[in-house]
């Protein structure tokens, strides 16, 4: 027979509580801050599962700091990050440019314990909900974003943001990929950290299909090549977003499990993915988290196509000549570039150009059947004289490439149809709420959603839209009050969830994107309940 709510407890001992209600209990526990809250959990079976009601729906906690010293900083999102019940699944980390990442990792690794799996990230700036006002803030900072005149510009390279998710029903890891390096060779062993990923969460759910992937390059080796064969080999019900290039550390709940015992030294990890996949052993009464990705988009397409005719890799650059679609003659650099010089003159003042190239290419992992599949992969155009220079590599001859702009009009456009299509996933603020243990969620149908990240490329941003928070406004508008953390990273991630996606891709529907610039992806975190009358069990 189960305790009634007014049911007198006795396992408090001496401490003063042995005679009060669940009610008056829950009501005292759910303001304890989360190692006291933890230690509570542990006095009686009763305080046990009243705890466990307290914490019977995933959560999110974030907070940002921009206090000037890096250690105070560090401290105030910790104290404000745990100043709730909350069990530490995983934790994101994001930093300005200046912070010790080894020193942070540490630290927070000490609040959070042994077990909790952690990321580390070093970025151009950092959006999340301000731990002083509770506002959500949109700091630039960092050399790569240039001038930022923002009264935040002073502190932005020693802003942290600190996210801590609880995700009951999950198992969270991060899965590094390996970069290989030998006297002879230099790879990044991709089919690798794909069958890790997939090996993980056979491991925990039993299904190779995880729920979400949130990723982090070094921006050091090119990974573009990396999240596009992740993408081809993951189903679409599988969230993929993250940051292609930045600085990271991580800390793994089982590394041994990832990292080879032999030649240790010969490895180090130029990407990770903090992988989320269902529990096998998930209680009965809990219900489903599921991830959300929508996509705004900062580019537009300006004059004809064209088809690489010679390529050449130099220096981590392209450079190519190519035909004008529909025409025979070979065009050099100046040739090519004079097709878009006119058009943009009257367009948008310096922006910046990128070529969209049609990678169709052959994928496999391990030793399935290769399959082809196409990708929109992104260069930055460097100029050109005798031959167009572009950044990166991967272009083969035979490749189609249109020209592309950065766009605010197009982005602020794309902003609000993303807002709006967030809408439609929430009927209106009638149905916000507070659940039982005092967290803001807001409704999403049957579902609510309890937390959400950014990735937001640094080209955007106030000196971008000449306006504050713009890249954050979709999902604040739409989802007040609830945990959202961010970066403005070098490289976004991301392909769009069928439901929140704005418009398909001018490539056709047959072809993925999954890397871009000038874009923000949002990942939206929901939470199913279970059907009525199945309980969580104690």
């Amino acid at each position: 027979m189960t305790d009634s709510p007014k049911t007198k407890l006795h396992g408090g001992g001496g401490s003063g509580f042995g005679s009060i209600g669940e009610d008056v209990l829950e009501s005292i526990l759910r303001r304890l801050p989360a190692a006291t809250f933890a230690s509570a959990a542990c006095v009686s079976r009763s305080w046990h599962r009243v705890c466990r009601r307290i914490l019977s729906r995933p959560k999110l906690a974030s907070a940002l700091s921009l206090n000037p010293c890096a250690q105070n900083a560090l401290q105030e999102v910790v104290d404000k990050v745990l100043s709730e019940p909350i069990c530490p699944h995983f934790a994101i980390v994001n930093v300005g440019n200046n912070v010790n990442m080894t020193d942070a990792l540490q630290y927070i690794g000490r609040k959070l314990g042994a077990g909790t799996p952690i990321v580390i990230s070093a970025d151009s700036g950092i959006i999340g909900v301000d731990a002083l006002i509770n506002q959500v803030k949109e700091v630039e900072g960092g050399i790569d974003v240039g001038s930022y005149n923002s009264e935040d510009s002073d502190n932005a390279e020693q802003g942290i943001v600190l996210t801590v998710g609880f995700v009951p029903g999950l198992k969270v890891d991060v899965v590094p990929l390996l970069h290989l390096v030998e006297v002879n060779e230099d790879t990044l062993m991709v089919d690798k950290f794909i069958t890790d990923i997939t090996e993980y969460s056979v491991a925990m759910s039993g299904c190779s299909t995880p729920v979400g992937v949130i990723m982090f390059g070094d921006g050091v080796a090119e990974i573009k090549s990396a999240a596009e064969k992740l993408d081809y080999a993951m189903p679409l019900e599988t969230a993929i977003v993250g940051d292609e290039k930045g600085n990271f550390e991580y800390r793994s709940a089982d590394n041994s499990r990832y990292v080879p015992a032999i030649g240790l030294q010969d490895y180090t990890a130029s990407a990770i993915a903090l992988v989320f996949a269902k529990d096998r052993h998930k209680c009965p009464g809990l219900g489903d988290i599921k991830f959300h990705v929508a996509l705004s988009d900062g580019l537009s397409t300006i004059g004809p196509r064209h088809r690489a005719a010679s390529v050449k890799v130099d220096d981590c650059c392209t450079l190519l000549t190519a035909r004008r679609e529909g025409q025979e003659e070979i065009l050099d650099g100046e040739g090519i570039l004079n097709d878009i010089r006119d058009e943009l003159e009257n367009r948008v003042e310096y922006p910046d150009v990128y070529i969209g190239v049609t990678k169709r290419r052959v994928y496999k992992v391990g030793a399935e059947k290769a399959k082809s599949m196409s990708f929109l992969s992104f260069h930055g155009v460097m100029g050109g004289v005798e031959y167009l220079r572009v950044e990166g590599s991967g272009i083969e001859s035979g490749d189609n490439f249109q020209f592309y702009y950065s766009d605010p009009a197009a982005a602020l456009a794309s902003c609000h149809k993303v807002s709006a299509r967030m809408r439609s996933l929430n009927p209106g603020s009638d149905s916000d709420c507070s659940d039982k243990v005092g967290n803001i969620v807001a409704s999403v149908g049957k579902s609510w959603v309890f937390g959400g990240f950014i990735f937001s490329s640094f080209g955007r941003g106030e000196s971008f839209f000449n306006d504050f928070n713009v890249d954050s406004s979709p999902f604040v508008e739409n989802f007040p009050g609830v945990p959202v953390a961010g970066i403005f990273c070098g490289g976004e991630i991301g392909r769009c969830s069928p439901s929140l996606c704005v418009q398909d891709s001018e490539e056709g529907t047959s072809v993925r994107r999954v890397c871009h610039v000038y874009s923000t992806v949002y990942l939206l975190m929901s939470y199913t309940q279970a059907p009525p009358g199945a309980a969580v069990t104690s």
